[in-house]
């Protein structure tokens, strides 16, 4: 009787806790099913309809539109698609119906003044190519259809709204910030020419560098995503047409940038977590995990492998410098040395008493000043150690 009692008083307690976290960090929003979708052929991995959360805007925002692309990683060949073709990464069937809109997306004034009442709609991701693919696996029935959808999702919003937009947003993060740097001029072509367009890239310049191990694994990785997914096509000509016989390499933001017509803000660690696990130090390249303890906290690395890292960095500011970053007018960026993959989307990275600083600035003041022209802004940290506003834990985890 009472261990029964004891835990619904737990059970409780939980959804008394979940309960004051939605309240803090926004509304719990429902999700939409683009059912039309699946005629058309623009469906999830395992054939499912599309899916977004739409929380509509109101007052002064009401003709302000912000799409944020959910993120996931890719998945490169048969197999690591059909291990997530019946996961919420690969079918709409198991994304969680309420999703609580934080950071960014936050229908919370104080802790998103800039963008608080505008049309905020999250993507949901489910086909595994930064929504690039067109192509169809029957033998496996597998669906590489992630143009498809973002085609059709952004016409369904341009029909609900989005094409009398006075100002609008594509951003993303992760898989999602690297699609909406893709995707990003695109985005600019389907608004009318006196909306204001610019698009915000969270945790998704991934960068074309070796591994320890001197290889290419994160090169090889891509071109195995483009190939499969049948990706290349839905590249930016801007990019593919500059690089030859190898226009895969477009997936690599330091290639895409340098022709970009829209402006666009990077928000990213130089010490991204993700990218030193696997691009830098991938468990293919790191065979006796020398390397395992350090990928979990940086404070358990050798100097030998803190030089290692703080080289990455230097390779990742010089090709934000080479893709014409750091001294465009209209590019913007705030480059923290925080262990973290991911910072606007959750209130404690995006704008609270805990959130990273640089130069006196957080993260959403530094993107609302950036898009309303408020000032110029490229925030750039210095090196790892030297930043105590970092999360303590390594945000990916």
């Amino acid at each position: 009787m009472i261990s029964g009692r004891l835990r619904q008083w737990l059970s409780l307690l939980v959804c008394v806790l979940a309960v004051i976290l939605l309240k803090s960090e926004g509304a719990s929003v429902g999700i939409t099913y683009l059912q039309d979708a699946v005629a058309k052929g623009a469906v999830c991995l395992d054939g499912s309809p599309p899916a977004y959360h739409f929380d509509k805007g109101s007052g002064a925002g009401v003709d302000n539109w912000i799409v944020h692309m959910e993120g996931g990683g890719w998945c490169e060949d048969v197999p690591t698609c059909l291990s997530r073709k019946n996961t919420d990464l690969g079918s709409s069937k198991q994304m969680v119906k309420q999703f609580g809109f934080s950071g960014l997306l936050s229908g919370q004034q104080k802790s998103n003044p800039d963008f608080y009442n505008w049309n905020r709609i999250k993507v949901r991701y489910c086909d595994g190519s930064s929504f690039t693919g067109d192509a169809v696996d029957r033998a496996n029935n597998l669906f590489f259809k992630g143009n498809s959808i973002w085609e059709f999702i952004i016409a369904d919003l341009l029909a609900k709204g989005m094409r009398n937009a006075k100002n609008a947003i594509l951003s993303g993060c992760s898989a999602g910030g690297l699609a909406s740097i893709l995707h990003c001029d695109r985005f600019r072509a389907l608004l009318p020419a006196s909306t204001k367009v610019k698009c915000i890239s969270d945790a998704g310049f991934f960068l074309h560098a070796q591994d320890v191990s001197g290889g290419k694994h994160i090169e090889e990785f891509y071109g195995k995503v483009a190939r499969l997914h049948g990706s290349v096509k839905n590249l930016p000509a801007s990019c593919t047409s500059r690089m030859g016989a190898r226009p895969e390499l477009c997936f690599f933001p330091q290639y895409v940038v340098q022709t970009m017509q829209t402006p666009i803000f990077f928000v990213n660690s130089a010490y991204d977590s993700w990218q030193i696990k696997n691009i830098l130090a991938p468990s293919a390249a790191d065979k006796s995990k020398a390397w395992k303890s350090c990928k979990l906290d940086l404070k358990k690395c050798t100097a030998a492998q803190l030089k290692t890292i703080q080289d990455f960095r230097t390779q990742f500011l010089s090709a934000l410098n080479t893709a014409g970053v750091i001294n465009s007018p209209s590019k913007g960026m705030f480059i923290d040395s925080c262990y973290a993959h991911c910072q606007v989307g959750k209130q404690i990275q995006w704008s609270s008493d805990s959130s990273p600083v640089v130069s006196n600035m957080k993260i959403a003041k530094a993107v609302g000043d950036w898009y309303y022209e408020r000032s110029p802004i490229k925030k750039l940290d210095c090196p790892y150690p030297c930043n105590p506003t970092c999360p303590k834990v390594d945000s990916d985890s």
